[in-house]
């Protein structure tokens, strides 16, 4: 019988982000028909409390409660395994884990992972404050023998206002802050750099933005397909731009 494995989506985190992952999760998958396609549970809940607000000041709304929450629905539901196009999120996997009983695919380790297969040794990191701050990647890239690079402090600045007051306002991306960052990184030594957090997804999927970049989405949205064991299309084996 076919596989017919269900992947569960705790979404919303943001609205366009999910429907974007979405969206690459049905492109790599190598199917001819609809009926081929990975079924996926979405749950697009955008009321969930800001993680990165969380991080920073825990007297802040936590999300967790509401993210394990619809995990165990999911769960109930009949998803096999469990994404969360949210790489801020990922701050909370270790309480997901021991709260929800089916695997939840870790877009962070998988990014890393992805890099070292493909021989990057010293990775630059875009991402949100809570993300930067909490050191999700920092651990991730140190545990797998790679070195962390972050941004300075006002190219710091630069991604924390395209992720916040570009992007999730609906305002189009200040290119020059984007690609200021960039080279702050590079400048830096990084050899590649890691878009770490799903509203830069969307700055790569409106812009042209060069080589030397891997996004964090595409990456969850590309193990959600193998774990789900649909076959992926030969261009997404490696998603550092060229």
């Amino acid at each position: 019988m076919e596989n017919r494995k269900i992947l569960g989506v705790i979404g919303g985190l943001g609205p366009i982000a999910t429907a974007h992952f979405m969206e690459l999760v049905i492109n790599m998958t190598d199917v001819n028909t609809d009926q081929q396609h990975l079924p996926m549970i979405v749950y697009n809940m955008p009321f969930i409390p800001d993680r990165t607000a969380y991080i920073l000041d825990n007297e802040k709304e936590n999300p967790l409660p509401l993210m394990l929450s619809f995990g165990q629905q999911l769960q109930k539901q009949g998803a096999d395994c469990i994404a969360i196009p949210c790489v801020t999120a990922h701050y909370f996997m270790d309480a997901l884990e021991k709260g929800v009983d089916v695997p939840i695919i870790n877009g962070v380790r998988e990014t890393v992972a992805h890099l070292k297969e493909n021989g990057i040794q010293r990775v630059g990191i875009m991402a949100t404050d809570g993300t930067i701050s909490s050191g999700i990647f920092h651990r991730e890239l140190e545990k797998q023998g790679l070195v962390p690079i972050a941004p300075s402090k006002e190219a710091q600045k630069c991604v924390m206002h395209l992720i916040f007051e570009n992007v999730k306002a609906g305002i189009p991306a200040e290119m020059d802050r984007f690609f200021a960052a960039a080279e702050d990184l590079k400048e830096q030594g990084a050899e590649a750099i890691i878009l770490g957090c799903t509203e830069l997804s969307l700055i790569k999927r409106d812009h042209q933005i060069g080589a030397g970049f891997v996004d964090a989405m595409e990456v969850l949205a590309r193990q959600s397909v193998l774990s789900c064991g649909k076959p992926l299309k030969k261009e997404y084996d490696c998603l550092i731009t060229k």
